[in-house]
């Protein structure tokens, strides 16, 4: 399989390097406005044509992102978007799958499904609330992350008492009703996500690490490698994981 790569940040990076060392698939494209890195073969994705991949993972800066995927539509390009940050349309008719995720990691998933199943036990026992943090590196672009929005859109869907969103540090008190997303940058640190439901007894958190990017990286290849299978239209982790078998 011919897999193009647009972004070559740290996760475009990663990502060149772990279809290197697996050897399945060839990288036929990197593309990045501004790296210059050798690595790199193209400017931009309108330099792309149709027959330059069979897939194309795409983890450039956000405000690419409308483009690109117009252009993805254009040329009927299966695509994996994973950058965060950017709202879209898509078109009422595509020519290829194309699937959007804050997060492709398939412990985040399993993180996902942990928070919705809470959500649903938490209305029978209104004695706990709930909230949502957020850590990362000092120098990811968005806030709250892609992945923070995911956990509390899964939890606001089930758990009735909480039907708004919060968003950062709020001066004063917040509403019952009112789910907070708390967002921490600092140093380095991958990703870090958790849900804190908290009562006058006790308080419980289910959280997930990422040690590395390792994870985020591996689920985008598999989602690529899943893409290309598919019909047109446009796809969520949650399809991809309910193929997979899902959590249930």
């Amino acid at each position: 399989m011919k897999v193009a790569i647009s972004g070559y940040g740290r996760m475009g990076k990663l990502i060149y390097s772990m279809l290197k060392a697996e050897g399945k698939h060839h990288v036929s494209a990197v593309i990045d406005p501004f790296c210059t890195s050798g690595e790199v073969t193209h400017r931009s994705v309108s330099e792309i044509t149709d027959s330059a991949a069979d897939v194309i993972i795409d983890f450039s800066a956000p405000s690419a992102m409308e483009e690109n995927i117009r252009r993805y539509i254009e040329l009927g390009i299966p695509a994996v978007i994973g950058t965060t940050g950017f709202s879209f349309t898509p078109p009422s008719s595509l020519k290829a799958g194309i699937i959007i995720s804050g997060n492709f990691s398939i412990g985040v998933s399993l993180f996902i499904a942990l928070v919705k199943k809470a959500g649903e036990l938490l209305n029978s026992v209104p004695d706990y609330d709930a909230a949502i943090t957020e850590t990362h590196h000092r120098n990811k672009a968005d806030s709250p992350s892609g992945t923070a929005l995911m956990a509390a859109n899964a939890l606001m869907s089930v758990l009735e008492r909480k039907t708004e969103l919060v968003i950062g540090n709020t001066e004063g008190k917040i509403k019952a009703n009112q789910l907070q997303i708390s967002s921490l940058r600092v140093g380095s640190v991958p990703g870090e996500h958790s849900l804190i439901l908290d009562s006058d007894a006790d308080t419980i958190a289910i959280t997930h690490t990422a040690r590395n990017r390792n994870g985020f990286a591996s689920g985008a290849i598999k989602a690529a490698e899943w893409i290309t299978a598919q019909k047109p239209g446009l796809y969520t982790m949650d399809d991809f994981i309910a193929d997979l078998g899902g959590f249930a």
